[in-house]
């Protein structure tokens, strides 16, 4: 059958997809929009298939926190290029998938996928977004981030491809001190990207592995192998400050570290506050 040029603009106007599109589809369902609807949303599933291979190096770090700032949820979403990364369809979807997590607090990424906006479920939307844009998406991760007697803080870098979230706990009261202290140590977490927060979480295997370098290198140095041990654990110190949240040295004053800074909060203020756990989430990082 014929169909109308108004017919084409009407089903684009519904799902957003091609003009040249939206003529097949509405064709091969002679001219039934909820069959159309249903065409291109398999036309969806088929490129999101072609798409898999692709590498979706760019994309959106979102953030919120709620229940009076002691809940917050963390999401990355991923695309091939920085424009559709800043476009309304990316957003907007990003988005969607954000109030999703947060309503349902899905325990991880396969949950998520069959949980259902508006009667649809996210691996559809997904579909059908990739589909209306035409590149690879990929919702990459996420987390969600309780305390019940702290708070929890965020921080989303300029152009939203790098966020932060910090866990803190034991706040007995939220100062506008205590909000701009954390605000900086998360700034500290996306500019220098540490692993763990402290020391007694950084692995066993990885500390020997240290250890076996710092060791080699003072072999081939000439030392005494009856020292190596010491000489390799003395430069573990090295090695904590850098990969140690609570070890870095403050990037606002190179004369502390992190960890003295929230102590100096601590004695001022007669509080004991701490640092829980971090999340860092960058789309340049490699999966992730």
């Amino acid at each position: 059958m014929a169909i109308s040029a108004a017919d084409v603009k009407k089903l684009r106007e519904m799902t957003g997809a091609g003009m040249l599109d939206c003529k097949k589809a509405l064709q091969e369902a002679d001219g039934d929009f909820d069959k159309a609807i249903e065409i291109l949303r398999k036309k969806g599933a088929s490129v999101a298939a072609k798409r898999a291979e692709r590498s979706a190096n760019e994309g959106v770090v979102l953030t919120k926190i709620w229940n009076d700032g002691k809940t917050g949820a963390i999401l990355e979403v991923n695309c091939e290029t920085d424009f559709v990364a800043n476009s309304d369809d990316f957003v907007n979807f990003a988005k969607e998938i954000l109030d999703i997590v947060v309503e349902k607090r899905p325990a991880n990424r396969d949950e998520l996928m069959n949980l259902e906006i508006d009667g649809v479920k996210v691996a559809d939307k997904l579909n059908d977004v990739i589909g209306k844009i035409g590149e690879k998406i990929e919702i990459s991760r996420f987390a969600v981030v309780d305390t019940e007697n702290g708070m929890v803080v965020d921080y989303i870098h300029h152009g939203a491809n790098l966020g932060v979230m910090l866990k803190i706990c034991n706040v007995t009261e939220k100062t506008d001190e205590l909000e701009t202290l954390m605000k900086d140590i998360a700034m500290q977490v996306a500019a220098m990207k540490p692993l763990y927060v402290k020391r007694d979480e950084v692995p066993t295997e990885a500390i020997e592995k240290e250890k076996e370098i710092y060791k080699e290198v003072a072999r081939k140095e000439g030392k005494p192998e009856q020292i190596l041990d010491r000489i390799a654990e003395g430069k573990l110190n090295k090695y904590f400050s850098e990969v140690c949240l609570l070890e870095q040295t403050f990037v606002k004053d190179n004369t502390k570290t992190v960890g003295q800074l929230i102590d100096e909060y601590n004695k001022a203020h007669g509080t004991n506050v701490t640092l829980e756990a971090f999340y860092r989430f960058h789309v340049a990082d490699e999966k992730k």
